[in-house]
């Protein structure tokens, strides 16, 4: 297997499958996409997602290229074919569609050069932010992964990442590195959920 853009493999327990955290861990891409897929789906499933794309684009990789210029009805039922790649499988198809069309008009087609010359974690999270799909939240997020797992660590990263930068926390899937530390996140997030719930409950 080759590695995407002459990148470093990173070991990963994301997707908590090997093959597919293989793949998030050599290429960029990947672990983009895989970001990009993870919202109202367990973390595993949207993380899965990039390796059984690629395998269903007969492929051992992803290619913003090649997924740009893909057919976009063709493309969608790649995502719907079953098991389907997300809950959302069209729309979400749509949006990965469109992070690689930008990847391919604002950085070639690299995923990684998003990030391979950012001078400090504000002038990257302010890139990963004009990525379609990313908000605030997930621009974050994605910020503390490349910090905590890939390596990036430009000046200031962890304060740009905001509270997922923190060292031992276990709030995002950047602090995802195998079963136990999934249990952690998981229960992070419904002790999150049941708090923002309470205090709804209270103000209406």
């Amino acid at each position: 297997m080759t590695q995407s853009n002459g990148s470093t493999a990173h070991t990963l327990q994301i997707a908590q499958q090997p093959e597919a955290d293989e793949l998030l861990g050599r290429s960029p891409l990947a672990a983009m996409i895989g970001m990009l897929l993870d919202q109202q789906v367990p973390m595993e499933w949207a993380f899965s997602g990039p390796f059984t794309l690629a395998q269903r684009m007969g492929s051992d990789d992803l290619d913003a290229h090649e997924i740009a210029a893909y057919d976009p009805e063709a493309f969608t039922q790649l995502f719907t074919a079953k098991p389907a790649l997300h809950r959302y499988p069209g729309s979400m198809a749509k949006r990965v569609q469109q992070l690689c069309q930008f990847l391919v008009a604002e950085y070639d087609g690299d995923a990684d050069a998003v990030w391979g010359d950012a001078g400090t974690g504000a002038e990257l999270l302010k890139r990963l932010k004009a990525l379609p799909g990313f908000g605030t939240q997930k621009a974050q997020i994605f910020l503390a992964l490349l910090g905590k797992q890939l390596g990036v660590r430009p000046a200031g990263w962890r304060a740009a990442a905001g509270p997922y930068g923190e060292a031992g926390s276990h709030r995002s899937v950047a602090d995802i590195t195998g079963p136990d530390s999934l249990a952690r996140v998981r229960a992070y997030k419904q002790e999150a959920k049941a708090a923002a719930k309470a205090a709804a409950a209270k103000k209406s």
